[in-house]
């Protein structure tokens, strides 16, 4: 026998452990800073959930003007030029994020938050999640390759941590690197540091909702087709969402470029312009607005447009420069538009809304799998495996090559029928009909 036949065994034995101990500390460290964030930022909107009216409208472009500020000033410590996104971290940096500016995004998250504007949690403990991490990798003086891996680490932590789903929200972390590729070998070190995180959380006391659903019958083949009908409309609906979140952007850079406005000034304007839009729009959508997605999974009724008044606010609040996560909105997206369009297809208000979520978060951020055992997690397996997934893959699938994070790579297209350049992201690169339906296509001219 090959000497590596001997080696191999105590070779991958030796990475096991090596990664038990590393994504645990990760973990421990990023369960403890997240769950921090998480309670302050829950004092705060609970304080602020029941403001009256008039002053709502004054927060807006009051907590616009805080956020412009100091994202404005806080980044000019950033003197390394390293970039604060984890994306760039794996794919260009080597596993580094700049250290001195990790308390920016969250507490700007907060102000948002706490201001009214409509935004996630998520975003600010993802944040955290990667900076500890990569912050751990550089005292430890471990080499480029090992930090990019913990990097990722930590960004799961702080998505387990955040929705108490220690295997979805790992699984998202590293599924969300590129579009149709896993990396296999982040995988461990992932579950290992998003399961660690989300008990440091509980035991933090970190509150975790999970949600009953109706016991379903038996399988159903007409059901799970009505489920992947109701994916479909979801997918549509993360369409609208993700065009107007990176069209609001382009727009506030245009009017910012072409009158020459002062950056910190930006957010200000889209807190003017959510204070003009919530006289027309109920406030219940500003804010994280988790009790709206508990009222769609409870079963009462949403509007069909609910899913377009949620998807306008959060593109103006972060298009405008305030800072916060982009995954909760998904969830109330996908809860609100599943709920609304159930009856058509003779589904139980419950069940769409169920469905509607892992839909919306499989397509907009293009993780299918990690979506789906979120799904499990959250409905205790007794939504059914298989309508989450039929719904899931069926919204991931009708979104195209499209993407909230315009870092995400494109590794392989989603149909045989298009073609791409692997490995450019997903804001730079678009996809294009493949040379052999082009060339059907001219024969049947």
């Amino acid at each position: 026998m090959r000497r590596i036949d001997y080696v191999e065994p105590l070779v991958m034995l030796a990475t096991v452990v090596q990664w038990l101990v590393l994504a645990t500390i990760t973990g421990v460290v990023v369960g403890m800073g997240t769950s921090l964030f998480l309670h302050v930022l829950f004092f705060l909107t609970d304080e602020s959930i029941s403001v009256p009216f008039w002053l709502q409208l004054l927060l807006l472009p009051l907590g616009g003007l805080i956020n412009g500020l100091m994202l404005y000033y806080g980044y000019r410590a950033n003197a390394g030029g390293l970039k604060d996104s984890m994306l760039a971290a794996v794919y260009e940096q080597g596993g580094k994020m700049p250290f001195k500016t990790v308390l920016i995004k969250p507490v700007a998250a907060i102000v948002t938050l706490a201001c009214g504007g409509s935004a996630g949690k998520e975003g600010p403990c993802s944040h955290i999640g990667a900076t500890l991490a990569s912050a751990i990798g550089h005292s430890l003086k471990l080499n480029a390759e090992l930090r990019k891996r913990l990097v990722a680490c930590g960004v799961s932590a702080g998505f387990a941590g955040v929705f108490g789903t220690p295997i979805g929200g790992a699984i998202y972390g590293v599924e969300v690197l590129a579009i149709g590729r896993i990396r296999h070998d982040f995988l461990l070190p992932a579950i290992v540091a998003g399961v660690t995180a989300f008990q440091v959380s509980k035991i933090l006391g970190i509150p975790y909702e999970y949600f009953h659903i109706p016991v379903l019958p038996e399988f159903s083949e007409l059901l799970f087709i009505k489920t992947v009908l109701i994916g479909m409309i979801c997918g549509m609906a993360a369409r609208v969402f993700v065009d107007l979140t990176h069209g609001a952007t382009r727009l506030f850079l245009h009017v910012r470029t072409r009158f020459g406005v002062w950056p910190p000034l930006m957010p200000v304007l889209g807190g003017c312009v959510l204070a003009a839009l919530i006289f027309v729009i109920p406030t219940k959508y500003l804010g994280l607005s988790l009790p709206l997605m508990n009222q769609a999974l409870a079963g009462e009724s949403m509007p069909y447009m609910g899913f377009l008044w949620k998807s306008l606010l959060v593109a103006i609040t972060l298009g405008s420069g305030f800072y916060g996560g982009i995954v909760t909105p998904q969830f109330v997206i996908g809860a609100v538009t599943g709920n609304a369009f159930a009856h058509l297809f003779g589904i139980s208000p419950e069940l769409g809304a169920a469905v509607g979520l892992v839909a919306v978060v499989a397509s907009a951020s293009n993780t299918p799998l990690a979506a789906i055992l979120m799904g499990v997690e959250l409905f205790g397996g007794t939504v059914g495996t298989a309508y989450v997934a039929g719904a899931a893959i069926a919204a991931y699938l009708i979104i195209g090559h499209r993407s909230v994070y315009p870092d995400q790579r494109l590794a392989y297209a989603k149909s045989s029928w298009m073609s791409i350049r692997p490995d450019l992201p997903v804001g730079q690169e678009k996809a294009h009909l493949s040379y052999g339906l082009l060339k059907w296509w001219k024969r049947r001219r």
